[in-house]
């Protein structure tokens, strides 16, 4: 499992009696050169000792929120910002209940809230308890957060019942997550370039056209694509939004100056437009502000269309190509139409009368249309920044997938 190696695992072990198999998990991350640091739960120090986990991590264990050892370190932020991905391995249905609900209990969920990395989840727990529509509705909501779950097996539990909840077997858990950073490194040799935000084209010193966009949803994939491993290129039109971190950010206003540095960054294994490029700009930019009573003497053309040039372009066009239609009503018919006739790969298209999504709003809802594919994927109502997680999962697995 080559892609452990020099890997931070911040491993979180909770009460259960399958707490003793994280000692198996964390020997066999440490024969992968893997690097790990420990949380144990009040629940997990019943079943096993600080001294036996510490023996094999080679690394201090922690278990108290307030140390006073240890106040000025900050343990709940320091651990998450170290980690290169946050593992609860086992996790009991009480401690997914309260992952669920945001709560900030102890060090294990206090940093689980505090983490900016992926958490994967490994539940062991009772059959009865793991069917429990209670417990299920719980998994799917931390889902829906962005949490990786790792399905217990099915077999005799401890306590003599046989069904699902038994542990994963550490060998898989360890694959699942070996599977993670493999996919993270084979993302580094696909380049992707990202449009977002609206477009300027003034009239006169004064104003300008442009369309409503926040670029909320553009900026959200550029940070999640360049989280996952992409070499991440964002053309944005005037925002009030911070530069994700790691990507090169190139800031334009009109859409000449977008399609200008479109080409230039071009060629890409995918690009993504989802800026709302105004379609319309003056045949002349005024040099004084113009009265009221010359306003309808304006003469006007066509904008160059981005996304239909570069994905009809013989030699610049992307392996992927990924369009955006933001509709008020038949998004379907106009989704397929505008899919079919830019020469898109997919079309993402949301419905922007939805007062609750879309421009502006922190939210989002999606359909998915793809080039010679009858069915319509949905991702339903979540964050942006989910929205654009999901997305980005998609995006890789189509590109690792055609090589």
């Amino acid at each position: 499992m080559k892609n452990l190696q020099n890997k931070k695992v911040l491993l979180i072990i909770c009460g259960g009696i399958a707490a003793y198999k994280s000692l198996e998990l964390i020997r066999i991350f440490k024969k992968n050169q893997c690097k790990i640091k420990t949380i144990l739960t009040k629940g997990a120090l019943e079943f096993i000792t600080p001294l036996s986990v510490s023996s094999l991590s080679n690394e201090k264990v922690y278990t108290d929120l307030f140390d006073y050892k240890n106040e000025a370190e900050m343990d709940h932020i320091s651990l998450s910002r170290w980690a290169d991905v946050v593992l609860f391995a086992p996790i009991t249905a009480n401690k997914v209940a309260q992952l669920t609900y945001g709560l900030a209990e102890d060090l294990a969920t206090t940093v689980a809230l505090a983490s900016n990395k992926d958490i994967f989840i490994a539940p062991s727990m009772n059959v009865r308890m793991w069917e429990n529509n209670l417990t299920q509705l719980n998994l799917k909501k931390l889902i829906s957060s962005g949490y990786k779950i790792i399905d217990p097996e099915i077999g005799e539990m401890a306590c003599g019942e046989y069904g699902a909840g038994k542990f994963s077997e550490p060998l898989n858990i360890s694959l699942r997550i070996n599977e993670y950073f493999k996919n993270k490194e084979e993302n580094k040799m696909f380049k992707a370039l990202v449009t977002a935000g609206p477009t300027r084209e003034f009239i006169d010193p004064v104003r300008f056209i442009t369309n409503r966009s926040s670029g909320k949803q553009g900026y959200a994939i550029a940070d999640a694509l360049q989280k996952n491993g992409f070499d991440t290129t964002l053309i944005s039109g005037p925002t009030n939004l911070k530069s994700p971190e790691g990507v090169k950010v190139f800031n334009i206003d009109s859409a000449q100056e977008m399609y200008e540095k479109t080409i230039q960054n071009l060629p890409v294994d995918v690009a993504i437009f989802t800026a709302a490029v105004a379609d319309f700009r003056t045949t002349k930019i005024n040099s004084d502000k113009i009265k009221k009573t010359n306003l309808q003497n304006l003469e006007i053309e066509k904008t160059k269309d981005i996304l239909d040039y570069t994905s009809k372009h013989n030699k610049l066009r992307p392996q992927l190509v990924i369009g955006f239609s933001a509709e008020t009503k038949n998004l379907e018919r106009n989704s397929i139409k505008k899919l079919n006739e830019k020469n898109c790969d997919w079309i993402i298209a949301n419905d922007v009368s939805n007062k609750n999504i879309g421009f502006d709003s922190d939210f989002n809802e999606i359909k998915i249309f793809q080039k010679n594919k009858v069915d319509i994927e949905n991702i339903p109502l979540n964050t942006k920044e989910m929205i654009a997680k999901e997305l980005v999962e998609k995006i890789s697995s189509e590109l690792r997938a055609n090589g």
